[in-house]
This record gives C-alpha cells, structure tokens and sequence, in this order.
C-alpha cells in the first residue's frame, strides 16, 4: 500500500509571480491617466533591447503578434514556403498562414524537442523564404547551423523565443545581435509576465521601423507622438497595418518583471533541482537533455512517460497526477495532428514521427518563480507514487 499523502488543495500548473512592486507601478500608471502606448511602453523597449544585447525592440500585444509582423515585413506570402517545427503552439505556424504563405515542418531531435537542422534542410526548395526555429521550452535551438542554412540559401531567420526570456545560446542571450527577428510572449505563464505581451527585437533599423508602424494600424505616428506635449494630430497611414501594440499597463508591469528576473530565475532553478534529483534514475521517466551549447531558461520542466515500463497510459499518467491534485500540462500537441491542418495539408501522424511520439509522451509539471520548494518536492513525490504503482 502506497504510503503517499494526497494533498487537500489543489496545486494549479502555473501561477504569475506578482510583489507590491508591480501592483504599485500599475497603480501609478493608471492614476497617470496614461493607460495605452506611451512612456512607459517607449521605456520598456529600450530596456528590453538593452538586456537582450539587441539594438531595436518593438513592444507588441503578444508573440503571435511579433511572429506576424516579422515575416509582413519581410514581403513573405503567397507563393512562399517557411520552415517550422511541428512541436510548437498553433502561432508559429498559424502566423505564416496569416500572410499567404505554406507552413513547412521539420522534425524534431527527440532528446530535446527541439527543430532538427538536419531535417530543416532536407526540407529546403526554391520556394523556401524563411525559417522559424522554436526555442522549445526554455533550450535555444542550434543557431549557428540554421544560421548557416539560412546563409546558405539566403533565407530570413524569424526565432520563436516564446519560451526563452533568459535563454542563453554559447553564453549570450537569445535575441543577442539577431540576424534577423527575435519574438518573444510575456503571457501569464511566462517567465516574464505581463498578462499578455510581447515584443520583437532586431538589429535591422528597417525591419524595427516597419513593424513599428504595421503595429499601429499603420500609422506615420503613435498616440504618444501626437497627444504629447509638442504632438501633432498630423499623420500618414503608410500602409494597412495592424492593432498589435504594447501599451503602458502593460509595460509597466513587464518593466518591474524584467528587474526582478534574476531573484524569480534562482527559484524556478531550486524546483528543477528538485525535480531532477528525484527523476533521474526512475526507468519510467524519461528527462530532457540540455545541449552543451545552451543554457535553458527553465520555463517548462519537460517530463516523458516511458510506456512499455508502465501499466497505464500518458493520458492516464495525466490523470493520477490530477487525482493528487497536481495540474499538468502538455507542451505541445503535434501541430501536424490538428485539424485545421490535417485538413488543408492532409497530414497523418507518421508524417513526422518524432514531434508526434514526443507529444503522445510529454507531461508538462508545474514550474514557477512563486512554486515553493515543499510543492515541488510534494509533486515528485506524486509522480513517484505513480511510477511505483503503475511501473513494470
């Protein structure tokens, strides 16, 4: 008889880590009487550019909204073909839908979940424009070989950085002088949260300047050009953009986030090294690798079910885990399995077979700055329970 103790309350998967410091700077925005775009959001940027090492940022309402301008600015369509992973939320993929061109999937190296440079080229044509590595996790896909790729057939680099606010590839942080566009999301899970948010950076003045403009409706000039001291009410609409802009609720509480994150980076860190010291010689689990080359950020703890060592299923796995009031999650559901996809492009699961194994073997364990030490040793104490029940 198993000697563990369900818990009496629940344990959600994630929780924003919020102090009075940000409670305080949404106050003080909102009494300035300036809530949309305005000096907080044109601070933010620089901030934000400044940290990642990156000379432009465009603060924006979300990384979809990032991921979308960098290919609209890039020209890229109809006709075109942009490479992706399939182990990837629907917006990586969904972005290059929106401007007319064809999604292509590459697979993915199994150790990491991460887009495999080999099977990216292999999917290279003449129709090819441009490639969207996903950070997946928190690990930095490989950037020097499809850098190189991307050289080699002279292709625009567009990184999903989603899940790599602190992500580090060969020391330095991703977004650190980009090649091309950087998109990063400051969603309530986030490492850095805003509620929702995002933001693209570069080193191209070009690309910066339009995306600037396309996120405002296209727009010559901001709210704050115009309703500032000295303002004109003058302006162009150069081209029809879009509603995609940062504003400065908003930014005021990714600006407090953003000098917290060392303090919040160290306590996701002392539950990963809880998490890891309990796992790693469990033959019904399966861990993660981290790549020499990359430091991982740590925003998801990626746990995978070894199946012929266990009575049950994944999806039952899922469910014991709820059963002891510990909420999970599962990063991701292969693209290439959903509909809007199967569909249009006729894809079957075996089309790629390692995203899909990977993502029918995934558990996603609960992982946040505000996560105490106890919890975290309470959930790998459920999920060792359930490996002893269940194991073979």
């Amino acid at each position: 008889m198993s000697e563990f103790k369900v818990r009496d309350n629940w344990m959600a998967f994630c929780l924003p880590d919020i102090s009075e410091a940000e409670v305080q700077a949404v106050s003080d925005t909102i009494r300035s009487g300036w809530w949309a775009k305005g000096p907080r959001t044109i601070e933010f940027e620089k901030q934000f550019a400044e940290y990642v090492g990156a000379k432009y940022c465009v603060g924006l309402n979300s990384c979809t909204a990032a991921l979308h301008l960098s290919l609209v600015a890039q020209g890229i369509g109809p006709g075109d073909e942009v490479i992706t992973t399939p182990l990837t939320f629907a917006a990586s993929a969904n972005t290059i839908l929106h401007v007319g061109a064809t999604p292509v999937f590459a697979d993915i190296d199994p150790d990491t979940g991460l887009i495999d440079p080999v099977e990216i080229e292999k999917k290279i044509t003449n129709k090819t424009r441009a490639i969207v590595p996903v950070h997946y996790s928190g690990l930095a896909a490989d950037l020097d070989a499809i850098g190189a790729l991307c050289d080699q057939h002279n292709l625009f680099l567009s990184e999903d950085a989603a899940h790599a606010v602190e992500t580090r590839y060969k020391g330095e942080l991703v977004g650190h002088h980009p090649r091309g566009a950087v998109s990063y999301s400051f969603y309530a899970t986030k490492n850095l949260a805003c509620g929702e948010g995002g933001a693209l950076v570069t080193d191209d003045p070009e690309l910066a300047a339009k995306a600037r403009v396309l996120s405002t409706h296209g727009m010559s000039a901001g709210s704050w050009n115009r309703y500032g001291k000295g303002g004109s009410w003058r302006y162009d609409i150069e081209e029809p953009g879009y509603k995609y802009n940062m504003f400065d609720i908003q930014a005021s509480l990714a600006g407090v986030q953003l000098s917290r994150m060392s303090d919040m980076q160290r306590r996701r860190f002392q539950v990963v090294e809880v998490y890891e010291e309990a796992f790693k010689d469990v033959p019904q689990l399966r861990l993660q690798k981290t790549p020499e080359y990359c430091h991982h950020s740590r925003h998801l703890y990626i746990l995978r079910i070894v199946a012929e060592r266990l009575t049950i299923s994944r999806d039952q796995f899922i469910e014991e885990l709820k059963a002891r009031n510990v909420g999970v999650s599962v990063h991701f559901i292969a693209l290439h399995t959903m509909s809007a996809y199967t569909k249009r492009f006729g894809y079957t699961p075996e089309d790629f077979p390692k995203a899909y194994d990977f993502s029918e073997s995934e558990i996603s364990l609960p992982l946040y700055s505000s996560l105490s030490v106890e919890d975290a040793k309470y959930v790998a104490e459920a999920v060792l329970d359930i490996c002893k029940k269940f194991g073979k």
